[in-house]
C-alpha cells in the first residue's frame, strides 16, 4: 500500500505517528514497492534540475552580451529576457529554458546560442533535504549530500533516546506519486553492526523512529 502526501504534510503526519495517535497509514510498504524504492539511484542530489520560483539563473547569449542577464524566477514562474519579454521558467530544465529563449530570439538575431546557469537553487531548499523525526535527541533536517546513510542522520540528530523502539524505525521515500515505507532495523545497526538496513538516502527521505509502547 502507498500514501500520497506533500513533504510538509508527510512530516506532520509522521510526527503524529511517532507519538502514537491520529494519522492512519501502513507501517511498511509491500516488498515490491520497497525493492523499487531502494533501487533508485542515490549518488546525486539532483538527477535533472527543474527550475522553480526563487531560483536565480544566468542567461548568456553568445556574442550578445547586452542580451545576457542574471535574473530570479518570479513567483509566477516567469523570467524577463531582453527582446523576448516574459518566458516561462518554472517547471522547465535549464536546457529546455535555453531552447525556448533561442526560439524566441531567432525572430531578432541570427542563430542565437543561449546557455542557462543556475546560480541560486532556492526552490529546492526543502525538497532537497533529508530529515529524522521521533525518538531522537534532536529531530533534524539537513541538505542532502551524496553518500548519506541512515546512520549518518541518526548520529547527526544526537542518537536515539532511551525510549526509542529503534528496530521498528521506518524510512519514508517518495517514489513517483507514492510514499514508500521501508523498515529499518536501527538497533541492529547501532548495537550489532548489522548494516544491511543502513540505506543510502535520497533527497526528500524521512527517517522516523517510534517510541516503545508502554
Amino acid at each position: 500500500m502507498s500514501i500520497k502526501y506533500s513533504i510538509p504534510g508527510l512530516v506532520a503526519c509522521l510526527a503524529i505517528l511517532t507519538f502514537g495517535s491520529g494519522c492512519a497509514g501502513p507501517t511498511v510498504s509491500t516488498p515490491e514497492q520497497i525493492e523499487r524504492a531502494l533501487a533508485v539511484d542515490t549518488t546525486d542530489s539532483v538527477d535533472e534540475y527543474v527550475l522553480g520560483a526563487t531560483d536565480v539563473v544566468r542567461v548568456s547569449v553568445w556574442r550578445n552580451e547586452d542580451l545576457s542577464i542574471s535574473v530570479p524566477v518570479r513567483p509566477d514562474g516567469k523570467i524577463s529576457v531582453p527582446l523576448v519579454g516574459d518566458v516561462q521558467a518554472s517547471g522547465r530544465t535549464p536546457e529546455t529554458l535555453a531552447n525556448d529563449i533561442e526560439n524566441s530570439l531567432s525572430a531578432y538575431i541570427r542563430e542565437p546560442q543561449v546557455s542557462i546557469v543556475v546560480t541560486s537553487m532556492g526552490s529546492h531548499e526543502f525538497t532537497e533535504r533529508v530529515r529524522v523525526t521521533g525518538a531522537v535527541q534532536q529531530p533534524t533536517s539537513v541538505p542532502h549530500r551524496a553518500g548519506m546513510t541512515v546512520l549518518d542522520m541518526v548520529l547527526t540528530s544526537g542518537g536515539v533516546t532511551p525510549f526509542a523502539d529503534a528496530n521498528n524505525s521506518v524510512l519514508y521515500r517518495v517514489l513517483g506519486d507514492e510514499v514508500v515505507a521501508i523498515p529499518v532495523r536501527l538497533d541492529e545497526i547501532l548495537s550489532r553492526g548489522d548494516v544491511s538496513t543502513n540505506y543510502r538516502l535520497r533527497p526528500g527521505d524521512i527517517l522516523t523512529i517510534p517510541e516503545r509502547s508502554l
